[in-house]
């Protein structure tokens, strides 16, 4: 969750519920816990989205830009649900089983003009189940997922004894920790975590079991058109209906409650035909009709007049996506009214043919992860003259044991987050522009351990060994060379299967300006067509702005008549973060890692999601995560209760745990929810 929009509470939040005579105590009912045991903070009430400065500080201190933002609410990438249930809790219960409830906290970074300050906030509570060590809880934790930050999680799981509110007056029964990226990306969709005591030591507490599922909240429905149009007749002159050809175009509005109109899409311009194709476009569902397939919009066409500019309305049409989509209207006659003598007559202005009409999912990057995508990371460091030499402290390169250096910090910075995306936890190490040994001739792509075999180090620690072992075995010199490395992972990705299963992130720290652009621009435009994105960040003083040509946001590299298929590129100078200091201490990396690895990773999912589109590439989808803490008779031994005496052909087999409160009907066929409630007796509950 970005730091200005996580949640905070205040006094008079505290205050209000505290004092509120419906906190009292936890709800009779066994399906969970009603307002009489909510969170005493609502966690709802966001802190100011505004952006997030910091007052100047000392010269050698990355606060130091006086009144200028550090930090932007960059938008989630997703909203996501957890699923949580627990196996074999430990038992505080003399005459019954536990009564557990699971707490859920996310780790917030408040920040002041001084300092900052890191604590648990609560996001959410699931429902107390009754005398259940292997509860599966039903309500689900809803939160927001940034690929670019960490989310660290905490869960804290109770047992509810008394009708006290207060956490303290229940027992404790365990903790575990986790980053939210370790449950998007776990192998087989659960993630698996041992519940520690309040020792932090093993006292068999069990084991949680946490699934996360993408909200879609129907934000993921896009209609692709495929229109053209048939006679069109702009009117007006003889000359203009019986030999002047329109130049036309569509416009697509949303129709609002109140009677009036949004306009959605324009098409391009089609010239001088009356029977123009347009060009395949999309649109989103919501934003067409609210994703309501069955709501019309309106369709209107125009023709533009060169002479005068002016837009001159043909016709218009209303429809609906079901209705194209089930082929009920493929054609549609455009209807222009004019009144005759103040009568409305209807005349017709021609055919608008909808040759494809096809809804389709768009798939997200989590989707992707879900179904399997490991981000393989390969790390490139610029071992150039112009870093300076490694022995003095001036040096980008200089080594101390009380601080990170830059290229240091740019590593941990960007690794941390995507660790947690590859299972191997290997990382590729590349140095470039060094003399190296034996014959200490210049080489443009090495590794940095020195090994023609073995490119490959594992965890943020390996690379960090790899660079140090570097810097003092190798002699900076130069130039700065771009292409060899980025020619390298580009013949590496050629080799990937186009399934879904692997996309290359190549990471390049740099201190100056690279002398192979053009070569270096040509790499670019070949590697966009490969599952593989870059990301670059400028180290030390150096004037980056030819640099930042590479970071093509807002047009696609082109060089000798070749186009870039996509953006892959991601620049960011260092400096923006640290100001003049060359050395980061412990006290400021956490904050620093924070802000850098937020903007460099912030269009990698989208980059990823670009490429799979490009390709037609859809998730393999090989399970379903929704299923995997509530359907796992292994995990949650159940009670089989065999219904089919009644029920003839279903032979259906219902799992059934009396000491649940999660197993309702819910999950039952339809047609033998009626029956199953008079065989299957609900417990007695006990009274508070």
């Amino acid at each position: 969750m970005p730091l200005a929009t996580r949640p905070h509470f205040n006094n008079n939040h505290k205050q209000n519920h505290k004092s509120s005579p419906s906190i009292k105590r936890y709800d009779k009912s066994h399906d969970g816990i009603s307002t009489k045991f909510k969170a005493t903070t609502p966690p709802s009430a966001p802190i100011s989205t505004d952006e997030i400065g910091f007052k100047s500080g000392p010269s050698t201190n990355y606060l130091e830009r006086k009144n200028k933002p550090i930090i932007k609410d960059k938008g989630p990438c997703a909203r996501v649900e957890l699923m949580i249930s627990a196996r074999t809790l430990a038992d505080r219960d003399f005459f019954s089983k536990s009564d557990p409830v699971c707490i859920v906290e996310e780790m917030t970074t408040r920040y002041t003009h001084e300092d900052s300050r890191n604590e648990f906030v609560e996001i959410g509570r699931t429902e107390c189940i009754k005398n259940s060590l292997n509860p599966v809880w039903n309500k689900r934790i809803t939160l927001d997922y940034y690929f670019e930050s960490k989310q660290l999680l905490r869960f804290k799981i109770y047992d509810i004894d008394s009708e006290s509110a207060k956490l303290s007056e229940h027992d404790f029964l365990g903790k575990c920790e986790c980053e939210l990226a370790d449950i998007v990306a776990a192998p087989n969709g659960i993630c698996e975590m041992k519940v520690f005591s309040c020792k932090d030591v093993p006292r068999q507490g069990g084991l949680l079991l946490v699934c996360a599922e993408e909200l879609d909240e129907g934000q993921r429905d896009i209609a692709h058109f495929s229109v053209r149009g048939v006679s069109l007749n702009s009117g007006g002159s003889f000359l203009r209906k019986c030999v002047l050809n329109p130049n036309t175009f569509l416009e697509f509005y949303r129709l609002l409650c109140d009677g009036s109109r949004q306009m959605i899409y324009r098409t391009e311009l089609a010239r001088n035909t009356k029977n123009p194709e347009w060009k395949p476009f999309e649109l989103r569902v919501n934003q067409l009709c609210k994703g309501d397939k069955g709501s019309e919009f309106l369709i209107e066409c125009y023709d533009q007049r060169e002479s005068t500019g002016n837009h001159h309305l043909i016709g218009s049409t209303q429809t609906s996506l079901n209705a194209l989509t089930s082929h009920q209207q493929n054609q549609l006659e455009l209807i222009k009214t004019k009144k005759n003598k103040g009568v409305p007559l209807k005349v017709p202005k021609g055919i608008l043919h909808f040759m494809d009409v096809q809804i389709r999912k768009e798939f997200t990057f989590l989707d992707f992860i879900a179904s399997g995508l490991q981000l393989e990371f390969a790390v490139a460091v610029d071992l150039t003259a112009s870093n300076g030499e490694i022995s003095k402290s001036s040096s980008l390169h200089f080594v101390n044991s009380q601080y990170l250096n830059q290229y240091e910090c740019a590593i941990c910075a960007v690794l941390e987050i995507c660790e947690h995306y590859n299972h191997s936890k290997m990382f590729e190490t590349i140095g470039f522009g060094a003399k190296i040994p034996p014959a200490f001739t210049v080489s443009h792509m090495f590794p940095l351990r020195l090994n023609n075999f073995e490119r490959s180090v594992e965890g943020i620690q390996g690379v960090l060994d790899a660079y140090r072992y570097a810097i003092v075995n190798t002699q900076l010199y130069g130039p700065t060379n771009f292409a060899p490395t980025i020619r390298e992972f580009v013949h590496k990705c050629q080799q990937f299967p186009r399934d879904g299963t692997k996309y290359q992130v190549l990471l390049i720290l740099t201190d100056g300006i690279i002398t192979d652009m053009q070569n270096t621009i040509e790499a670019l435009i070949e590697a966009s067509h490969e599952p593989l994105s870059i990301i670059i960040i400028g180290i030390g003083k150096e004037d980056f702005r030819k640099m930042e040509f590479l970071d093509s946001d807002n047009r696609l590299l082109t060089y000798n008549g070749k186009v870039a298929s996509r953006d892959i590129v991601q620049f960011v100078p260092f400096r923006e973060f640290i100001g003049s200091a060359w050395g980061i201490t412990p006290e400021e990396q956490a904050i620093l890692k924070t802000l850098l690895g937020r903007e460099v990773l912030a269009e990698l999912p989208t980059q990823v999601c670009s490429f799979m589109k490009a390709n037609s590439i859809i998730p393999l989808r090989s399970r379903a995560p929704s299923e995997c803490a509530m359907k796992k008779p292994q995990i949650f031994p159940h009670k089989q209760l065999q219904i089919n005496s009644r029920i003839g052909s279903l032979n259906s087999t219902v799992n059934f745990d009396h000491q649940q409160s999660g197993t309702s009907l819910q999950n039952l066929p339809p047609d033998i929810e009626k029956f199953s409630e008079s065989v299957i007796a609900k417990p007695p509950y006990p009274e508070f």
